[in-house]
């Protein structure tokens, strides 16, 4: 009986607006018997370690959404103060 090793790196950048991205990523390693699907085990490797990533992604892109809609809410309310000075 043989063991070999497969891996599987899975990596994604991610752009967060004003010139700012984090780029994540994820490899996995698995031992596969000489009897086993080697291209299964990739395949499931693969789904693991993009699901890995997407779920280390989401708390990041949450939290820069929020600034962003915070930063946009601020600045009309600049501008609508702005635009009450002119009257």
């Amino acid at each position: 009986m043989k063991i070999g090793t497969v891996s599987v790196s899975y990596s994604r950048k991610f752009n967060l607006g004003n010139y700012e991205s984090i780029e994540l990523g994820c490899s996995l390693w698995a031992q596969v018997e000489e009897d086993e699907d080697a291209d299964g085990v990739v395949q499931f490797l693969y789904h693991q370690a993009k699901a890995a990533v997407k779920e280390a992604a989401m708390p990041v892109i949450k939290a820069n959404e929020f600034q962003i809609s915070k930063a946009k809410s601020q600045r009309k309310v600049a501008d609508d103060l702005g635009d009450m000075e002119d009257l």
